[in-house]
């Protein structure tokens, strides 16, 4: 009963990761191997009755269908009848392998098509995700889950198609046994069942260990080259790579020999069920010589049949344990994929919001872990244009009102108006067009500098040199660099931390912003840099609302209101 319900599991989770185009080619595909499964099983059936007819020409006249064929279409001797129907049989096996051919294909680009679309709906998804689920989450692991597991998990579609198809030719071949000699068939029936109750008892139940194991590790695998790769000016500083090393090779090393063992055990059925194969083949040979008690000659068509049966049948069962014990192995796959695809995602409408005159902050609260609310009861009124700061202790909540306020939070009770409009699901893609962002810590991937300002928005040069005037790095790049061609490297590595500052202020202000958001932006630089980029800031903000997040004051002279944020609540310094 558990066994069902988790196999009725899978093909529900399986099936809600393909759309109505993909169940429709899958019905096609299904069709078609039932097609596959019919020409395999002629092409079985067919070798016993022109083996017949080469041992003994008499069989010609004496079958009613190959009498008539032989008279009504004129063959002159029973060796150009003989030689036609070795030719026809040439023809259907190239015919056999033709369509076959076409079968896997189609089979890969059915399941390696949907890599594709798998990975596509998984950064889909995760670019859709709440800001908050996002902070919780490790990008290690989402990083894993698009380009592995989504691989991963074509294998494993791959692997059911395989072993659907090799199901019906398995079937077909089987009731033409009956048909033939449905004693032999119910030996072959016996020991074929019992192995594969032993192999699944014993190897199958293994490799699916290690595929939670190779999940597991593979985890840690991309974890640790996440943590040194972003931490490796540190790790230079420290001199701990042996201790990193270490960490890698565990993660390395388990991954491997989950995979070691896997390769190892899925060759296994194959052996085994060949050599169980032949030993039939030679009980078949026994048990004929003593039925007619004489040599096999009476029955060589008959055990033709057989042997060509077996080779044909053999392969389908090995392929069926294959891909019975690759399901198992990755299936771990199915469920991450399932579960990271009905991931809570935003619902953004696209109504406008107009911002003239302020932002408005009623009653808000906010808490991150039930009961334990890190803001309470905010009110705060801010104009058009002004410049506010946000000042107060370390996990005071700044940020958060910040995060709140720019549409990333959504509040526990309370509202956020603009204007009069409240800030809700419908509007808040178009208030979020609104900020320009100024972080702390800035990433700048490896690219050029025009490509880091930008990020996605349409490149336009003359606004590009725009607003790294404004930045006051243009003069820089130009001179010292190759301008808008200037290759920042990974992190921004190639510049200095002022640079990367002036780097984020050109692309804040880049989708020319209503509103500039810093925060801490420039608590990493030193205090005559720091100095020196307020002023900038203040200067070219003049048509802009200001918000502010500092811990020091002496940065915020030209800031009109400074508010102190204590124990959740909010007070006016300035």
């Amino acid at each position: 009963m558990e066994g069902s319900k988790k196999v009725l599991r899978f093909f529900l989770k399986a099936n809600a990761l393909l759309t109505r185009d993909d169940r429709r080619f899958l019905l096609l595909l299904l069709l078609f191997s039932i097609f596959i499964s019919l020409v395999e099983t002629a092409g079985v059936s067919a070798i016993m009755p022109f083996m017949a007819v080469a041992g003994d020409f008499s069989v010609i006249h004496k079958n009613e269908y190959f009498s008539y064929i032989y008279e009504n279409l004129g063959f002159s001797s029973e060796v150009s009848f003989t030689v036609a129907f070795g030719m026809l049989l040439i023809l259907f096996y190239l015919f056999r392998s033709a369509v076959n051919l076409l079968y896997f294909h189609l089979l890969a680009r059915f399941s390696k098509g949907r890599y594709h679309l798998i990975a596509y709906r998984l950064f889909e998804s995760y670019l859709a995700m709440p800001y908050r689920n996002f902070i919780e989450r490790n990008s290690a692991s989402l990083t894993k889950t698009i380009v592995t597991e989504a691989q991963n998990l074509t294998m494993l579609i791959s692997a059911m198609l395989f072993t659907m198809s090799e199901i019906f030719i398995i079937l077909l071949i089987y009731a033409m046994f009956i048909y033939v000699n449905w004693k032999i068939t119910l030996l072959l029936t016996m020991v074929l069942a019992l192995n594969a109750l032993l192999l699944t008892n014993t190897v199958s139940k293994m490799i699916k260990r290690q595929g939670v194991k190779r999940e597991e590790f593979q985890k840690k695998f991309y974890e640790v080259i996440s943590s040194a790769l972003g931490n490796f000016k540190m790790i230079k500083l420290r001199g701990n790579e042996d201790m990193v090393l270490k960490r890698f090779a565990q993660a390395s090393s388990g991954f491997a020999r989950a995979n070691i063992v896997n390769e190892t055990l899925l060759h296994f059925p194959r052996l085994f069920l060949e050599a169980i194969g032949f030993s039939l083949v030679s009980f078949i040979v026994i048990y004929l010589v003593y039925k007619y008690d004489s040599d096999i000659s009476a029955a060589f068509g008959l055990l033709s049949m057989f042997v060509l049966g077996l080779y044909r049948l053999m392969p389908s069962v090995n392929r069926i344990m294959s891909s019975y014990n690759q399901i198992l192995f990755y299936l771990k796959s199915l469920d991450i994929v399932h579960n990271e695809l009905f991931y809570e995602a935003e619902e953004l409408g696209d109504d406008a919001v107009s911002f003239e005159k302020r932002i408005y902050i009623e009653r808000l609260a906010f808490s991150y872990v039930e009961g334990k609310e890190i803001l309470k009861g905010i009110d705060l009124e801010i104009a058009k244009g002004s410049r506010v700061a946000f000042t107060g202790e370390s996990g005071s909540g700044k940020s958060t009102l910040v995060d709140l306020i720019i549409g990333l939070y959504r509040p526990a009770s309370g509202a956020i108006y603009i204007d009069d409009e409240i800030l809700n699901e419908r509007n808040l893609k178009s208030w979020r067009r609104k900020i320009g962002y100024i972080p702390q810590n800035i990433y700048l991937f490896d690219g050029t500098v025009a490509r880091n300002v930008a990020i996605e928005e349409p490149i336009d040069e003359e606004r590009l040199v725009k607003v790294l005037k404004q930045a006051n790095i243009w003069d820089f790049l130009e001179k010292n660099h190759e301008g808008l061609d200037t290759v920042v490297g990974e992190g921004g590595v190639k510049l200095s931390g002022g640079q990367k500052q002036r780097i984020a202020i050109a692309r804040a202000l880049y989708t020319d912003p209503e509103v500039l958001i810093l925060d801490e932006a420039t608590s990493a630089l030193d205090n005559e840099t720091e100095a020196r980029i307020m002023d900038e800031i203040y200067g070219m903000s003049e048509d802009k609302t200001l918000i502010i997040i500092a811990h020091r004051l002496s940065t915020l002279g030209g800031c009109d209101k400074i508010y102190n944020i204590k124990d959740g609540k909010i007070e006016s310094v300035q």
